[in-house]
């Protein structure tokens, strides 16, 4: 199976390139994409974005030292770099290097700016959301930019890999850019809810590190079938036939309330 992910605004640039890091695929889409954001003000990229002004120029600097080549020193590769809840479950750093190896070949990152990813996969720092409205050659957003070529990407690696179907543990937001009339394999989409009280729904932050470990749990077991995602128990899920469809595998737990934080003493 081929599993994708969505990437992280937060990023962790401590991390080491390991020798094994490649190059982007879309590399040269990238530096294109990072020069029409790299010609906004300002307040241009801070009302796209919706970002506050300090992050705002911190993104606009970024944008002015893109470099063209991807192996510079201020790369780093994408699984080890992002740094949000997704990545929390996915845990790349403690993959083993034969673990490392498979997820290169059968995990993919989505991403605005470098519209797909291997693990290894040398990124500058970067922030550009899939749904920005950033006006280019190519249309008005990110996904007329990247129109069928992500798709035919995911295409290209599983047929790559023998994959018969793509595990979508993505958001809506990135997996909207896959043009899905283009794809030559079906989509599974696992869904995670939390019961309190009888009650089951979708809290995101949940959702987001559920969807990182599912990824890290199709790696680790080199899961190819659907019904092998049935066993995934990671983090008190568990499979609910009753609420599943054959295209959305739905995994329930209890809702992880809070611990109770201990009476304070008083002094004497």
């Amino acid at each position: 199976m081929l599993t994708v992910i969505s990437p992280a605004k937060r990023l962790d640039w401590t991390v080491p390139v390991p020798a094994e890091a490649t190059l982007p695929d879309f590399q040269d889409s990238a530096v294109e994409l990072a020069a029409v954001a790299r010609k906004l003000k300002l307040a241009e990229l801070q009302k796209l974005m919706g970002l506050s002004e300090d992050l705002a120029r911190l993104n606009t600097e970024r944008f002015a030292a893109f470099e063209a080549d991807a192996d510079t020193d201020a790369a780093r590769p994408a699984a080890l770099a992002f740094a949000g809840d997704t990545y929390v479950g996915l845990e790349a750093g403690t993959l083993s290097e034969d673990e490392m190896r498979y997820a290169q070949d059968h995990l993919r990152i989505l991403s605005g700016l470098y519209g797909i990813l291997r693990p290894l996969d040398l990124i500058q720092a970067y922030r550009l959301e899939m749904g920005s409205r950033l006006k280019t050659e190519r249309g008005k957003n990110l996904y007329d930019w990247w129109g069928d070529r992500i798709a035919r990407a995911l295409n290209e690696a599983a047929a790559a890999t023998g994959s018969r179907a793509i595990v979508n543990c993505a958001s809506q937001e990135y997996f909207g850019a896959v043009d899905l009339e283009a794809l030559t394999v079906p989509v599974l989409t696992p869904v995670f809810l939390e019961d309190r009280d009888g009650a089951a729904k979708t809290v995101s932050f949940f959702a987001k590190k559920a969807r990182g470990a599912m990824a890290r749990y199709v790696v680790q077991n080199r899961v190819t079938e659907t019904a092998g995602l049935q066993d995934f128990e990671i983090g008190g899920y568990a499979f609910d036939p009753d609420r599943s469809t054959a295209q959305s595998p739905v995994f329930v737990r209890p809702y992880p309330e809070p611990a109770k934080k201990p009476k304070s003493r008083q002094a004497a």
